[in-house]
């Protein structure tokens, strides 16, 4: 999937802010950095029948050196209270940072909808969690209103993608974990969640369930 990070969504303002661009600047170009030294790092990586699935849209799929458990910082729900992604432990979460000022973010989130809507019924929860700036909270919410089944979540902080270990690596970033509450890999950058490349990813960690 090409990024086109130079376009706007349809009624999107001409820009935001330099401060808020500048931190979300910071989260691509650190935090990449961050996350390949970690990844280069001598400790050898767990054993994963995932890696030979890191291919097609999932190419870029990367298998943590340790199955570690996620975040404990917290992010809200629509209806403005607390939630961790440990909640969805027992369930395969799928989660995936976003903005609506990030172009690739918004260019996936249809294929991430369609993606929750083909495990409807299954242990399978895709939580989008927009780290948009306080006052474009309502602009976040109206975007996935027109993305169901996803629910809104939001984390006015932009705490959340500085809490993982390594620190999530730009905007997108999608983050897979199994029923068991550990992390079985994840993906920075946009792509198509939609397609059989992802499918057989999903379906080989539900397996492992």
């Amino acid at each position: 999937m090409t990024d086109k990070s130079g376009e706007k969504s349809a009624g999107e303002p001409g820009g935001f802010p330099l401060k808020w661009g500048l931190r979300g600047a910071a989260v691509v170009g650190v935090a990449a950095v961050v996350y390949i030294i970690a990844q280069a790092s001598i400790t050898p990586q767990q054993k994963s029948a995932l890696k030979p699935l890191a291919r097609g849209e999932m190419a870029k799929f990367v298998v943590p050196a340790e199955a570690a458990p996620p975040p404990a910082e917290s992010f809200l729900d629509a209806g403005g209270q607390s939630r961790r992604i440990a909640d969805f432990k027992g369930k395969v979460a799928v989660v995936n940072l976003w903005a609506t000022w990030c172009a690739p973010c918004v260019i996936e989130m249809p294929t991430l909808a369609r993606l929750a809507a083909s495990y409807q019924g299954q242990p399978v929860e895709v939580v989008a969690v927009s780290i948009d700036r306080p006052e474009d909270e309502a602009k976040a919410r109206a975007f996935i209103a027109k993305h169901g089944p996803l629910a809104f979540y939001h984390d006015p902080k932009m705490a959340l993608p500085f809490a993982f270990k390594p620190v999530a690596a730009g905007m997108p970033t999608t983050i897979i974990y199994g029923a068991d509450g550990l992390e079985k890999g994840r993906l920075a950058g946009g792509a198509d969640w939609s397609g059989k490349d992802a499918k057989a990813l999903i379906d080989k960690v539900l397996a492992e369930n």
